[in-house]
């Protein structure tokens, strides 16, 4: 099991969900916790992180 961080304040644009967006930096992945869709996160490159 990965530490993901709820995304509070944003909706799902699949299925409009409020506050069930969770990050998971470990597999770079954006996942709703409602209808399973996901999305990769990709960090700009040349940019500082944090």
């Amino acid at each position: 099991m990965t530490l993901a961080h709820f995304l509070d304040g944003l909706r799902c644009a699949d299925c409009g969900a409020l506050n069930v967006l969770r990050l998971d930096p470990v597999r770079a992945l954006v996942e709703c916790t409602e209808c399973s869709s996901f999305a990769l996160v990709v960090p700009e490159i040349g940019k500082e992180v944090r």
